[in-house]
């Protein structure tokens, strides 16, 4: 089930791993840096805690190539909720652009349940994009055309991939 709104997005596939990998593959940057956009996804587990995302090396220059400045951190945020592996709850602002960081903060839940079967999970992922109109753009993939990806829809299939198979979508 996949839907879309200008104020919330609400994104969920399933996955054939346990929800501890599925958690791992959000929270540990050795993880993030292999699927999406590839950033470094830092986390300070606790509610009130940090949540940053720093450009790999090939993001930056990417972006750089493109004419876009690529700041050392591209996303921070704060931890609401923690409770590992079935539920993280973080605010989340975009600093690539100048024009979305003004924006403010949004808040993203992901949400890892075990299916019924026992050998996959449902991952569910809500992002509140209230006063966000472009970022909320950003998230359905409305720029992938111009480079800018396909939005959580890409992002999360490309984890699925990795998780599945070893290997991300354009590996």
């Amino acid at each position: 089930m996949t839907t879309a709104t200008q104020t919330t997005q609400v994104y969920r596939i399933y996955i054939k791993a346990t929800p501890e990998a599925i958690w791992d593959a959000i929270t540990k940057p050795e993880w993030t840096a292999r699927y999406g956009y590839t950033g470094l996804a830092s986390y300070d587990l606790r509610p009130g805690g940090a949540y940053t995302v720093a450009p790999t090396p090939e993001f930056k220059a990417a972006a750089e190539a493109q004419g876009f400045p690529c700041p050392d951190v591209i996303v921070d945020g704060e931890v609401i909720e923690a409770e590992p592996p079935k539920r993280l709850v973080t605010t989340f602002r975009m600093l690539m652009d100048p024009a979305m960081a003004e924006e403010g903060f949004t808040r993203i839940t992901h949400e890892i349940r075990p299916a019924p079967d026992g050998t996959s999970c449902s991952l569910t992922v809500t992002h509140e994009l209230a006063g966000a109109p472009l970022l909320a753009a950003l998230s359905r993939g409305d720029n992938e055309a111009e480079g800018a990806g396909g939005g959580h829809a890409w992002v999360l299939s490309d984890l699925k991939s990795l998780l599945e198979t070893g290997a991300p979508l354009a590996g």
